[in-house]
């Protein structure tokens, strides 16, 4: 019976590894890399480029993504492209939150990656801030192939299994909920006429 509490409580982790299991886990590793399905959360220019990575030219369904999903309980990876604004940023925590497990983040772009060169109250400065990012593409805004080579970096670490490692080491990520900053009241001006 230790060994089936083993299975329900850890999944393949609780067992020792051995020819079948060791096996099964690195298959089963290797599909979820392989059919990993994207959340587009396009928010500035930067989603262009997204778009450009899923047309013709570069077609991303050789990685099986060929469908950005609309519904955050069909996809499994979130590819935040642009900056992020701080009354987006609860937005963008409930769709992550909404997604399924194992998920993944991609930040593209500087702007959502540090805040770009909107260094102001408005913009938040860094996306791993507000959900836990596991690969950055560089770039203003980052072309196609750097998003390609992001996503094959993304589907490296999914097959090691190292980034499921990290997340059980670390907790669930960032866990920070950004709240809009209130407006102060102003005082109305009052233009006096010339009498």
């Amino acid at each position: 019976m230790g060994l089936v509490n083993d299975i329900l409580d850890e999944g393949f982790s609780g067992l020792q590894h051995n020819f079948i299991t060791g096996k099964l886990e690195d298959l089963v590793r290797w599909s979820r890399s392989r059919s990993s399905w994207p959340a587009s959360f396009g928010l500035a220019c930067c989603a262009i480029e997204m778009m450009a990575t899923g047309a013709a030219h570069y077609d991303i369904s050789r990685f099986g993504m060929e469908v950005f999903r609309a519904s955050p309980r069909q996809a499994d990876i979130m590819i935040v492209a642009g900056r992020v604004s701080q009354k987006m940023a609860p937005v963008l925590r409930q769709v992550y939150d909404q997604m399924m497990e194992p998920k993944w983040v991609i930040s593209m772009g500087v702007c959502a990656s540090s805040g770009g060169m909107f260094n102001n109250y408005a913009i938040v400065q860094g996306v791993d801030q507000v959900v836990p990012v596991d690969v950055y593409a560089p770039g203003c805004p980052p072309t196609p192939e750097t998003l390609i080579h992001a996503i094959e970096t993304l589907h490296g670490l999914i097959e090691t299994g190292e980034l499921l490692k990290r997340r059980n080491a670390s907790g669930a990520g960032a866990n920070v909920h950004v709240e809009a900053a209130p407006v102060p009241a102003q005082p109305v001006p009052v233009i006096l006429g010339t009498r």
